[in-house]
């Protein structure tokens, strides 16, 4: 039979509320003669508090929810290690929920974590974010949006990338590298993350003097077969490009794949950029040269941000604690290029 706190305050000869005390490290003028007391009937009996009946009282769960598009990606793992080191340092437990970029998917689980009490939420949003403010408006516990960005007015705060100047940062290094026609494979375009990427693309060939040919950009998903259908989409239209920049590395390395089987020698005949530098990126042939998201940081840092405003009591002062977290990216050179 399970022990309860009023036997183990009774046995001990104190108050409940002394056991609670001790148990939640709020004893400091309990004296030491008391709480060794108490601590060893816990010992005795094996006593477990009832976390969900402390976290009634507590309002807190000390559950953090992740929540991303496509756990498969090589890119979210980190993001999830950094934000599961941060948690586990604070005492948080982390449940992960993957969407599989489905709206409908992402939206049961912000549902469930609300119902779960976790006390807050981490969500690098599903490609289709035009109902994202209406369905985090009606969210009840504090958001912190990763990677993807959207405006919304029940969100804490953002930890993102300068994806404009990172993409930016790589056409004018593959023009410093010799190449001039460069195509770009994008993402879905509904996000602002593939926007920003875009819009560095774009604004790189202009200020280089270069004119954007749009006929030269293909969107698609985040996935090797895009990148393979993509350079298909190019060469059937036969246009005509010696680079091919590309909204992630598992676009570029479906790219870097069907270059190969069309003939083309990589970098000689037309190099390949990514961007993200995932652990595959250096395992390919030939390596891949990319742009270095900080993954881990990302994520470490979002569970920093959501911890912090958790741990703000005035809500005026949590107002002015909302920021946005934009971290640098950096081109990792290697042999695509």
């Amino acid at each position: 039979m399970k022990i309860t706190i009023k036997e183990i305050a009774k046995e001990a000869g104190v108050s409940t509320a002394t056991v609670s005390m001790i148990l939640n490290n709020k004893d400091k003028h309990i004296t030491n003669a008391t709480r060794m007391r108490v601590l060893e009937t816990v010992k005795k009996y094996n006593y477990v508090p009832n976390a969900m009946a402390g976290s009634l009282v507590t309002q807190r769960t000390h559950i953090i929810g992740l929540i991303l598009p496509d756990i498969t990606n090589p890119f979210f793992p980190g993001i999830a290690r950094g934000a599961e080191d941060k948690a586990n340092e604070s005492g948080y437990s982390l449940i992960f929920c993957n969407t599989d970029d489905n709206l409908e998917v992402e939206e049961r689980y912000i549902q469930s974590l609300t119902n779960k009490m976790a006390d807050g939420i981490i969500i690098a949003h599903s490609s289709n974010s035009s109902k994202m403010p209406e369905i985090l408006g009606r969210c009840q516990i504090p958001i912190i949006l990763i990677d993807r960005d959207f405006k919304s007015d029940n969100v804490l705060g953002k930890v993102l990338v300068n994806n404009f100047q990172g993409s930016y940062n790589a056409v004018v290094y593959m023009l410093n590298m010799g190449y001039k026609k460069i195509a770009y494979l994008s993402g879905p375009l509904k996000t602002q993350t593939a926007q920003g990427r875009l819009d560095g693309y774009k604004n790189a060939l202009l200020d280089n003097c270069l004119k954007y040919n749009e006929e030269l950009v293909k969107s698609g998903e985040y996935r090797i077969e895009w990148g393979r259908k993509g350079v298909n989409d190019l060469l059937s239209e036969n246009k005509n490009f010696d680079a091919i920049l590309c909204g992630n590395d598992l676009i570029a390395i479906g790219a870097m794949k069907e270059l190969k089987k069309n003939g083309f020698n990589i970098p000689k005949d037309a190099g390949v950029m990514g961007f993200d530098d995932i652990y595959m990126a250096g395992l390919v042939d030939p390596p891949l040269t990319t742009v270095r998201q900080p993954n881990y940081n990302m994520g470490y840092k979002a569970m920093e941000l959501l911890l912090e405003n958790l741990n703000v009591t005035n809500k005026n002062d949590c107002q002015k604690s909302i920021k946005t977290i934009t971290l640098t990216t950096k081109i990792i050179e290697r042999l695509s290029t």
